[in-house]
């Protein structure tokens, strides 16, 4: 169990380096691209089925649950890559400028139906796993919880990394 959690640590932080490392010189966000998402995606899924070491019978149940996480890390690449597009058109205009054209209601309405489209993946993705889940022995839910912890801890610490990043960087410009 050690072993899958360093591994899983180190996969984190090393896609968190990977996708979000910054250039010196233009401060911009180097994005993975889809060789990259691909390799990460195909780390994670055998990342998870390794932990939970499926039986003959559960390995039925594994292909909706891959197709799922597959899916989800497309749809958030696409999702990042229409942020980029987005930040590129706002690119050269003053913070003032930027909150001055805002309307409101229009970024209200991006942000539900964005949290509206996150929503119905997660959905998916329950609905993918439920069936295997419900064939899991406690050990292999026990394995799977403390991934699930351990991922997101790594994935709440990379966040708050760039946040900060981010914050240092608006204050030294």
């Amino acid at each position: 169990m050690k072993i899958v959690t360093a591994g899983v640590t180190a996969l984190f932080m090393t896609v968190s380096t990977l996708a979000y490392a910054q250039t010196s010189s233009t401060k911009e966000v180097e994005r993975l691209n889809e060789a990259d998402v691909a390799a990460v995606t195909d780390a994670r899924v055998n990342v998870i089925k390794s932990t939970l070491q499926l039986t003959p019978d559960q390995e039925k149940l594994w292909s909706p649950v891959e197709d799922a996480i597959r899916a989800r890390a497309r749809d958030r690449q696409t999702r990042l890559a229409n942020l980029q597009k987005e930040a590129d058109e706002l690119r050269g205009k003053s913070r003032v400028e930027i909150l001055r054209d805002r309307n409101p209601i229009e970024f209200l309405n991006r942000r539900a139906d964005a949290l509206t489209q996150r929503a119905t993946e997660l959905k998916k993705l329950a609905e993918a796993w439920q069936p295997l889940y419900q064939t899991l022995t406690p050990d292999q839910r026990r394995r799977m919880g403390h991934l699930a912890i351990t991922t997101l801890h790594d994935l709440r610490n990379g966040s708050e990394r760039r946040r900060l990043q981010s914050e240092n960087d608006e204050d030294e410009n």
